[in-house]
């Protein structure tokens, strides 16, 4: 069993990894680990952002097959009814920011009548239909998620966002890996733990810590019942 983990940086999957044998470190991207006899396991650190996750992922997919591809990171959360540590699995994901703005009107890629193509549809907007059948998975709650180059941190911006689309949280990343992997044709899934609510910029509420942990423990058991 060939299986890919994605995270935008190294120590958000840490106290995963530590759990695992390293076989090779590859290059500063990607390194190879096993656990048990049956599972290879590649841990592919792309760094923050949709750009650097796109090019990273793309480069390694192109070369290697894998049964399976889970994104784990961290997120901000819009739905207040999340709590901090809490641990999601996001099912569907879009690129927020990939419109225009008409005046003090925000227009979405689907609303600019560029004649798309059902592939320039997927580039903006995607939702996980080849999710992997887990029993740890299926007990995490489904959430929709946004993916942004800028994460929110004004009450303005804040609650237009909510209103183009109505997000449970937001990321950096997740909407490429999700397009990526269903584009390739590879069960997938991204799963989040909740770091922050999305509010004006406060650093002194966050808990990275604690969503980091949850992360792992839930990852790690996603990973041993596979």
């Amino acid at each position: 069993m060939k299986i890919l983990i994605v995270s935008a940086t190294f120590s958000e999957v840490k106290a995963l990894v530590d759990q695992l044998e390293l076989i090779e470190k590859k290059d500063n991207f990607l390194s190879r680990f096993k656990q048990d006899n049956n599972k290879e396991i590649d841990v592919l650190v792309t760094g923050v952002g949709i750009a650097s996750t796109a090019y990273q992922l793309g480069k390694f997919l192109a070369i290697n097959n894998y049964d399976f591809a889970f994104n784990f990171g961290i997120a901000g959360a819009f739905d207040k009814s999340l709590n901090i540590g809490d641990v999601v699995n996001v099912d569907s994901d879009i690129i927020s920011e990939l419109g225009a703005e008409n005046g003090t009107s925000f227009l979405k890629f689907d609303e600019l009548n560029l004649g798309q193509s059902s592939i320039e549809k997927t580039l903006w907007k995607v939702k996980n239909d080849n999710n992997i059948c887990n029993v740890v998975l299926q007990k995490l709650p489904k959430v929709k998620g946004i993916t942004v180059n800028t994460v929110h941190g004004n009450i303005d911006s804040i609650n237009k966002i909510k209103q183009l689309f109505n997000p449970d949280i937001e990321t950096m990343e997740g909407a490429a890996f999700l397009q990526i992997c269903i584009a390739e044709k590879i069960k997938c899934a991204q799963i989040c733990s909740v770091s922050n609510y999305v509010e004006e910029r406060n650093t002194g509420n966050w808990n990275i810590q604690l969503a980091i942990e949850t992360l792992n423990e839930t990852a790690m058991r996603i990973i041993n019942s596979l």
